[in-house]
């Protein structure tokens, strides 16, 4: 079986409801979203999230960074990455190459009509006396 959504339903007093509201309109999302970001972090932190107000977590001294987190990249990196990504295309421009040249050869042999001889073949029978070359 796939994975399938299932629906879960609460009830919550005209408060909380209000609040729970406000919240989706800040985020500018619908309010299903807030409660399906909750229950995805609850799930991924294996039920231990704690719901903090935003003025408390302020004061937690961690750094106030915007989100998502920017990491600066040096251009020497950025180069690399780019190098590669384009040695990347050329083998496998390459290998595309190489591989409609096995399918050409396949194709000649394929076509060929003449006779293969196997050496195991040109050997005579017991028979036949033998010649030596040398």
């Amino acid at each position: 079986m796939g994975n399938k959504n299932k629906t879960i339903s609460f009830r919550v007093n005209e408060d909380a409801f209000e609040t729970l509201r406000e919240i989706a309109e800040q985020r500018d999302i619908s309010l299903s979203a807030v409660f399906r970001d909750y229950v995805d972090t609850l799930v991924a932190h294996d039920g231990k999230v704690r719901v903090v107000p935003e003025h408390e977590l302020e004061g937690t001294g961690e750094a106030d960074d915007s989100f998502p987190p920017k990491v600066e990249v040096p251009k020497s990196f950025i180069r690399e990455h780019e190098r590669l990504e384009l040695e990347a295309d050329h083998l496998r421009e390459q290998l595309e190459e190489h591989k409609r040249y096995v399918t050409y050869l396949r194709e000649q042999l394929e076509d060929e009509d003449e006779e293969v001889i196997q050496l195991e073949d040109l050997d005579g029978d017991a028979d036949e006396p033998s010649f030596r070359l040398g």
